[in-house]
Formats: structure tokens, C-alpha cells, sequence
């Protein structure tokens, strides 16, 4: 597992722990009190660090490659997926996975931002970084549920959209402004949830929903803290200050009003308990998805849009 600058403490516990594991008990040396004892030690160091994060350190967090990334989700919580293809004008994008299933007993559209675990699916991907096909896709998508009177479950985890020129060429902006219309105009439920990244409109392109729920360790941002310092600075060495004048944490969107909830992550992160970090988003979404699902249209898409105009008026403490 790839160790964040911040959790070396940490790692040398879970190493001593690991050794523990593999030595033979002679009788002399109670192993299974040795390792427990410094379980506890881990656990009280965990708990120290990981209430006290900067922004900074969240970004680490939430880029890191062992987070469980939105195949994995749709693997555990869906039933029956079948993925769709294609934007019927141009390519597939494998970035953004999209299909229907089944969750909690809802037949659903889900779609969301694939990222990859190694090199070979990071390339296949693209990092997760939808061109406009991708995006072109998504709405396609989200129409079919409107059509068919199906819930949309969006998993957004994206540094952005792709900024190559063949991208532009083909209406990147379009695309995206395409995208956020969409989902504010479909007249059935619209879910988000923010699992790792959420990076500039290549985000908010899935995520203009209903509810919008985001992990603890999660951020959300209009522009990546390095982008923004090489910006401001001149200087990508000043993104830790970026992060900070971002407000992307989830407390502050919260605090703000861009988000409706936040997901708590197991002790460690997302990365160190995969399978329980999505349990509890997919009863997130169950729970977020209820308070929506019998709403008629007339009064869904005016929550909703009561709801973006309302963004912005709430000021940080």
C-alpha cells in the first residue's frame, strides 16, 4: 500500500505488527498480547492524524491509488450492471462507466469516473479524465433513465476533464455545459456522491444532483490546488496554500452549502478499508435516494433548482 508522507509513524506500527504476525509463539513472548497492544497504539495514532488533517493533506488522501474507485462500487452495491457504450456520435470514452443495474431493489442508471489501480488500467481509463464523447455518453444516459422513469446514481472522481487539444477540437466545453444542463433537467432522482476527486467542471458535469453526498476524506474543487498556485503564484510549490484558500474539504463545502452530506470513512481512510468505505456509501445513497424517489416531478426539479440557486449565499465561520 502506498504510504502518505504524514502516515510514517503509522507504517512503522503496521510493519512491527506484520513481523508479529509471522513469528512463531515459543511460549516465552505472548504474541497475540504484543499485537494487540500495539494495535491500540495504531489505532490512537490513526485517530490523531486523521482528525487533524489540512487540505493538503486531504488532497493526498483523496488521490490515493489504493481508494476504492467506482468499478469497485458498482462491483459490491449493483446487481445485474450492464454496461452501455458509446455516444452514438463519435467513440466510446472508457473513462466514464456507465449502464443500468440494480441497487437496493431500484432498477437505476449509475454512472461514474473511472481512474484505474495500475499503469495498464490508469492508460485504458485515461486517468480518468472523460473527453467529450465521455460526457456525450453520460447524457445519453441520463436521458434513457428519464425516459424509462429510472433513478441516476452519479460516483464522481476526476482531476478534470481532458485538456488536450483534440478534446477542445471537438467541444469540450459544449459537452460539459451539456452534461450539467442534463442533469438538472431530468425529471427523475439524481444521486451524487463524490469518492475521491472532484476536479473542476469535469466533475460538476455528473454531480449537479439532488442530493449530493461526498466522502470525509474526499475534496471538491473548481481547479486542482497545483493548478491554482501555478496560477496565483507562479508556482506549483505553493499548492499546499491553494489548498487551504480552496475551501475544497468537506466540512467547508458542507459548512457552505455545496454538499447535503458527508460519508464518514473507516479509521485510515478509504484506502485502508475498501469494502467498508462502499458499504457505507451505497447506505448513503439508499438513505439520500429515499427522501427523493416518491417526489412528483413538478416538485423534484423545483427542489432541485431551489437548490443551485441557493449555493454561494452561505458564508465560512
Amino acid at each position: 500500500m502506498q504510504i502518505l508522507d504524514f502516515e510514517n509513524p503509522v507504517a512503522e506500527l503496521e510493519a512491527k505488527i506484520e513481523e508479529l504476525r509471522h513469528i512463531a509463539d515459543n511460549g516465552r513472548v505472548n504474541i497475540a498480547d504484543e499485537i494487540g497492544k500495539l494495535q491500540n497504539k495504531l489505532e490512537k495514532q490513526l485517530r490523531g492524524i486523521y482528525s487533524h488533517l489540512t487540505p493538503a493533506q486531504k488532497v493526498q488522501v483523496a488521490r490515493h491509488t489504493d481508494r476504492p474507485h467506482c468499478l469497485d462500487y458498482i462491483e459490491k452495491q449493483l446487481e445485474e450492471f450492464t454496461p452501455l457504450a458509446g455516444d452514438r456520435i463519435f467513440a466510446e470514452d472508457q473513462a466514464i462507466i456507465g449502464g443500468l443495474g440494480r441497487f437496493a431493489g431500484h432498477a437505476c442508471v449509475i454512472i461514474g469516473q473511472e481512474r484505474g489501480h495500475d499503469t495498464d488500467s490508469r492508460i485504458k481509463h485515461n486517468f480518468g479524465m472523460a473527453k467529450p464523447e465521455g460526457y456525450r455518453k453520460a447524457q445519453r444516459l441520463m436521458n434513457l433513465a428519464d425516459k424509462f422513469d429510472l433513478p441516476i446514481i452519479t460516483l464522481v472522481d476526476t482531476a478534470g476533464a481532458f485538456p488536450g487539444v483534440d478534446a477542445e477540437a471537438r467541444g469540450q466545453a459544449e459537452a460539459i455545459a451539456r452534461s450539467i444542463e442534463t442533469c438538472l433537467n431530468v425529471k427523475v432522482p439524481l444521486i451524487t456522491c463524490i469518492i475521491g476527486e472532484g476536479g473542476s467542471g469535469g466533475a460538476i458535469a455528473l454531480a449537479a444532483g439532488d442530493r449530493v453526498l461526498m466522502l470525509e476524506h474526499a475534496i471538491y474543487s473548481v481547479i486542482s490546488p497545483e493548478g491554482c498556485a501555478s496560477i496565483l503564484w507562479r508556482s506549483a510549490s505553493n499548492a499546499t496554500d491553494a489548498a487551504a484558500a480552496l475551501r475544497l474539504t468537506a466540512e467547508d463545502l458542507l459548512q457552505l452549502g455545496v454538499i447535503d452530506k458527508i460519508v464518514q470513512e473507516p479509521l485510515g481512510g478509504a484506502h485502508r478499508q475498501r469494502d467498508e468505505t462502499i458499504a457505507r456509501v451505497g447506505k448513503a445513497i439508499e438513505s439520500a435516494l429515499s427522501e427523493v424517489i416518491d417526489l412528483d416531478k413538478k416538485a423534484l426539479l423545483s427542489q432541485r433548482r431551489e437548490k443551485f440557486l441557493n449555493m454561494g449565499k452561505k458564508e465560512l465561520s
